[in-house]
């Protein structure tokens, strides 16, 4: 014999409905007793006493991260260091032999490994920060801590693993004539804006790769692309000498932030890229881009920061 389900029975009249706002009389019991919403947003005050107070996490986070990450290669971690100069060697062999564009450019290869070192620290704290929510979801739902570790930590590891770079930086300058002068010293300031600008940007990637986890299949086609518009394997002055480019488009690529910071490094640390090659107000641009991207980057993560590894 065919059986009906009885429809359910109404809900009474005054009971809030499933996903609506709790029981103002519940809400103000769980407020005199000092409860609050798991899971809930703290204020931004708050949350910057939060990573202040985890900053030891942070730290062994990023460097429990660099070790573990060549620990399945046979050379181990001098791949930190093999990684970029196999770069710098292709784009040698590349730009440098058979497009030229070594033309022009005193110091060429300085030139070019400074460029590519600086680039890589930007793009791999990026593409780090990009899959630093989805790429950890099992750490985010499992521990309750401010989910800006995450990205701070991968930006930090890639700072760590530049530092291991600049060491053979520093060789491959000797070798090739360069002297260390205080100018060098210029190297801390531009480094330290250019971990701010990274880690803002990377906590803007970390919050749309926790929503898009497919974006961090697309970010190598933007890096690169950004490379190549930022004048790592060539000089931009040299490129637009004598070309008629809209002057908006000048302006556009000497204000990028990828080329402020390689600037910066070479002119620190290449005595034959003086301060005439350098766009101006770099200075002002390298710490005004800083200052917005760190700003813009943590608040714009910290809206979100009810939201992570959920749904």
């Amino acid at each position: 014999m065919p059986q009906t389900l009885a429809p359910p029975a109404p809900a009474p009249a005054g009971a809030p409905a499933s996903g609506t706002s709790p029981d103002p009389e519940l809400s103000a019991l769980a407020e005199r007793h000092g409860l609050t919403v798991s899971g809930a947003r703290p204020s931004l005050s708050e949350y910057v006493r939060q990573l202040w107070d985890r900053r030891h996490f942070i730290s062994a986070f990023a460097s429990a991260k660099l070790t573990a990450q060549y620990s399945q290669a046979k050379l181990g971690q001098v791949w930190q260091v093999a990684t970029p100069l196999l770069n710098a060697l292709v784009y040698y062999l590349i730009f440098g032999l058979l497009i030229g564009t070594r033309k022009g450019v005193p110091d060429f290869v300085p030139f070019l490994v400074t460029g590519v070192f600086i680039f890589t620290f930007t793009q791999s704290s990026v593409m780090a920060g990009t899959r630093s929510i989805s790429g950890n979801l099992g750490l985010v739902r499992a521990l309750h801590f401010p989910r800006a570790c995450l990205p701070i930590s991968f930006c930090l590891m890639q700072l760590q693993q530049l530092l291991f770079s600049m060491g053979v930086l520093v060789v491959i300058l000797l070798g090739f004539g360069q002297i260390p002068t205080w100018s060098w010293l210029l190297a801390v300031p531009a480094l330290t804006l250019q971990f701010v600008f990274n880690t803002g940007l990377a906590m803007v990637m970390a919050r749309l790769g926790s929503k898009t986890p497919d974006l961090a299949q697309l970010m190598p086609f933007i890096m690169r692309t950004w490379m190549y518009a930022s004048g790592v394997m060539f000089s931009i002055d040299l490129i637009l000498k004598g070309k008629h480019v809209p002057a908006f488009v000048e302006v556009l690529l000497n204000a990028n932030p990828a080329a402020v910071y390689i600037d910066l490094m070479r002119f620190a640390l290449i005595d034959s890229f003086t301060h005439h090659k350098l766009p101006p107000h770099v200075w002002a641009f390298a710490g005004g881009w800083a200052l917005l991207m760190g700003v813009v980057g943590f608040v714009y993560f910290w809206k979100a920061e009810e939201r992570y590894g959920r749904g």
